[in-house]
């Protein structure tokens, strides 16, 4: 009992370490881009969205490393599910989600075309390697250019991030420090839902889709939730989008850069959740196509999506 009490308060550190460390790292880096004159909005589109993937970055980087390698492709999948189906899930049942025209017809097609690749990639070679992770971040790259692009050519003065004016002496404190605690967090988390699996005989895998994700989501979830309480409903959506695509492209591309991960066989199966991911963008994609919104009936079926793959994985 005392062995599994240890573990969950290790979890529960890493993530709240991961959390802080994140948003002193987003802070410091935003307020650099600042400072050299970069446009808010493309700190937005850059350098915030990564930070809001830092803990999952980190995370399946230290899994990986560790060896734990459910954890480390699990943490990816399981985010990117529920992101959609409880975080959007929960946010629109809260308020309606409106969703703008570019989000339907480009980023939520590319996160699913992101999806298959990544599908597809790991069926046919049974694991992601190097060549995945160089494809992935020049995917993102070029992901990140349109962006930068779309911004210039739209009337997007009111989407830009707020960046909080940090003194020049703070920034490198924001940055190291920052970077220090998320990767601090992260061993610790790692490590707490490594010593779970083992205490009750649960796969990594399941860990890694399960209370792992959940975690490192947690940003996520508090920013949809408040956006959608504070009237920003229409901001939502295009997180989450993003997000999962960060997830994909800079997560996975990065992690495989650095070291190739097992996707079937090798003791690792991630068939199954692969196509819920899948299934979750495409689900999306359906009720958002036709009134560019997502109510809550919507949010309601996703939510009891989430929860016949919960009985599934635990059964």
């Amino acid at each position: 009992m005392f062995n599994i009490l240890v573990s969950i308060v290790k979890i529960v550190l890493g993530f709240v370490m991961l959390i802080k460390g994140a948003d002193f790292f987003v802070d410091g880096a935003a307020a650099v881009a600042k400072k050299l004159g970069v446009p808010e909005l493309v700190i937005g589109l850059t350098i915030v969205a990564m930070g809001t993937s830092a803990p999952e970055a980190a995370v399946s980087l230290s899994a990986a490393i560790a060896g734990n390698n459910g954890i480390s492709i699990g943490n990816v999948i399981g985010s990117n599910i529920m992101n959609i189906w409880v975080i959007l899930g929960i946010t629109s049942v809260i308020i309606t989600l409106k969703v703008k025209p570019a989000t339907v017809k480009v980023d939520i097609p590319f996160m699913i075309i992101c999806t298959i690749v990544m599908i597809t990639w790991g069926i046919v070679g049974g694991r992601l390697t190097r060549l995945t992770g160089i494809v992935f971040l020049l995917a993102l790259f070029s992901y990140m250019g349109y962006l930068i692009w779309y911004s210039k050519h739209t009337d997007s003065s009111d989407e830009g991030e707020n960046v909080k004016d940090i003194k020049l002496w703070l920034i490198p404190i924001f940055i190291i420090g920052g970077l220090f605690v998320i990767v601090l967090g992260s061993k610790i988390a790692v490590a707490g839902a490594a010593d779970i699996a083992r205490l009750f005989g649960v796969s990594d895998r399941v860990i890694g889709l399960t209370i792992v994700a959940l975690g490192t989501s947690l940003p996520e979830l508090m920013t949809s939730v408040t956006a959608a309480r504070k009237g920003s409903a229409d901001i939502a959506i295009g997180n989450i989008v993003g997000s999962n695509l960060f997830n994909i492209l800079f997560i996975l591309g990065l992690t495989t850069l650095i070291i190739p991960l097992p996707y079937l066989g090798e003791g690792a199966n991630f068939l199954i959740d692969g196509f819920v991911a899948l299934a979750a963008s495409l689900s999306l994609l359906i009720f958002v196509a036709k009134k560019k919104q997502l109510g809550r009936l919507g949010g309601i079926i996703m939510l009891l999506c989430y929860a016949a793959y919960f009985v599934y994985l635990l059964f």
